[in-house]
């Protein structure tokens, strides 16, 4: 069955950077879209970024130019690098591939 498993979450800094993965297994991952989406305290779940499987970007407008997804049809692996974070985007990061969603990993912006 699909399965997606998240990590790289952690504390880190404001101005800090951190590198997402997620492990994806159960389904042709080469063919597929895929997105990430984050979820603040409080706050609907939100897109962040996808690609699509000719590596086509997208990103939200609020993290354009700071974060930057990529995939590895390889390793059936999804990354999002993310620079320059803020206290204002400590979330739950989650991957997506269809109507599939990972556990979710916690990225938390603070001193």
């Amino acid at each position: 069955q699909v399965q997606l498993v998240e990590s790289g979450g952690g504390l880190v800094q404001p101005g800090g950077s951190l590198t997402l993965s997620c492990a994806a297994s159960g389904f042709t991952f080469s063919i597929y879209f895929m997105c990430w989406y984050r979820q603040a305290p409080g706050k609907e779940r939100e897109l962040v970024a996808s690609v699509s499987s000719n590596f086509r970007t997208n990103y939200a407008d609020s993290v354009k130019g700071r974060f930057a997804i990529s995939r590895d049809n390889a390793r059936n692996t999804l990354y999002l690098q993310m620079n320059s974070l803020q206290p204002e985007e400590t979330a739950v990061h989650y991957c997506k591939a269809h109507n599939n969603w990972g556990q979710g990993t916690q990225v938390a912006v603070a001193t």
